[in-house]
């Protein structure tokens, strides 16, 4: 098995385990949208209880990536995916980060 393979099958397990509700195919696009970044260890968890990185996660993903405007809705997301994934959760994970994100805003065209 991949790398790749082994790290969707850990994705898949923590969406599944938190009961998400993310599909596959999303999680597999978003994924591979986020290139190599998902094999560093750093780079591949958000640290939600950094201010810094979150606001990184707004301007490069939601404005840029997925072309929605700069609004508190964009910061009310994100708080709502740190507390979808557990502020406790050491593990949050980009790719289903990301995924939340595109799923609450209903841009999941951006990965077709």
């Amino acid at each position: 098995m991949s790398e790749f393979d082994n790290l969707m099958e850990k994705y898949k397990s923590e969406n599944e385990r938190l009961e998400l509700g993310l599909s596959e195919d999303l999680l597999t696009k978003v994924a591979k949208g986020l290139g190599p970044s998902i094999y560093n260890l750093d780079a591949s968890l958000v640290s939600g209880g950094d201010p810094e990185e979150l606001a990184t996660v707004k301007k490069n993903y939601l404005i840029k990536k997925l072309g929605l405007e700069d609004s508190d809705a964009l910061d009310t997301a994100i708080a709502d995916v740190v507390e979808k994934l557990g502020k406790s959760n050491r593990n949050k994970h980009r790719v289903l980060f990301y995924a939340l994100l595109c799923k609450h805003f209903d841009k999941e065209s951006v990965y077709a």
